[in-house]
């Protein structure tokens, strides 16, 4: 699905993420994790297209537009006058545009994905009226109208309820089995070990990437807390200390 060739991604010259090299098999379910600042968000930036690598390339097998993206919670406004349903339509811009009018199919869509994700019945609520778990199921719903081959997931289960992340997981496990490429931003560590097979270690470097068992050890989460994660402002060179992603 993408490849990463000697990336490496920051800010105002100063790197965030380290000579990233290794690729994302199509129908991948990644989880992408390390400490604050570690690069984890940088990365999808740059997956993105948001953030030009400042060495390397990103070598991506579809078109950008057809990336599916749930940014964190912190970052949606939630007192914009919008309703449930038209924060899911969103995930149809493709099809309609962002103003254009929906169709009767189109209508039967969200109705469909609000229902998938536990929201039925909720589609005219305003964005404010919904608890944290409530927007994230709205959102998600929106991610699944975009029916795109690979999505970017960005601290997806963070301060929502328990029922509601394995109802989520749930969904991104039938995506997957779709033949979905799911990279997701996480936290917690029992959570990766137990829903993502594949998990990459982050902390400015790569410290690990292949099968989680194997990436999820106390060795590695210790070097991972050990290394500084704020940039060097009087850093003048970038040395490779990346390993290759070999798994």
């Amino acid at each position: 699905m993408l490849h990463f060739h000697n990336l490496t991604l920051g800010y105002a010259r100063h790197p965030v993420v380290h000579h990233l090299h290794g690729q994302v098999p199509a129908g991948s379910l990644l989880a992408v994790i390390g400490p604050n600042g570690g690069g984890k968000s940088t990365l999808l930036k740059g997956i993105l297209g948001q953030l030009p690598p400042l060495e390397g390339r990103i070598e991506l097998h579809i078109p950008r537009n057809r990336i599916g993206y749930l940014p964190q919670q912190s970052r949606i406004d939630r007192q914009f006058p919008v309703t449930v349903r038209e924060v899911v339509a969103m995930g149809l811009w493709q099809h309609c545009g962002l103003f254009g009018r929906l169709a009767h199919a189109q209508r039967h869509k969200i109705e469909g994905a609000l229902e998938r994700v536990g929201l039925a019945g909720m589609a005219d609520a305003s964005l404010d009226a919904l608890s944290g778990g409530q927007l994230q199921r709205a959102l998600f719903a929106r991610l699944s109208l975009q029916d795109a081959p690979l999505m970017l997931l960005d601290e997806p289960f963070s301060a929502i309820d328990t029922q509601t992340s394995e109802d989520l997981l749930a969904l991104l496990r039938e995506w997957q089995a779709a033949g979905k490429t799911l990279i997701a931003v996480l936290h917690d560590m029992h959570q990766v070990s137990r829903h993502f097979p594949q998990a990459m270690l982050l902390a400015r470097d790569v410290i690990a990437w292949g099968a989680t068992d194997a990436v999820v050890t106390e060795a590695n989460l210790n070097r991972a807390r050990g290394l500084p994660t704020a940039p060097n402002p009087d850093a003048r060179e970038c040395h490779r200390t990346t390993p290759e992603h070999t798994s």
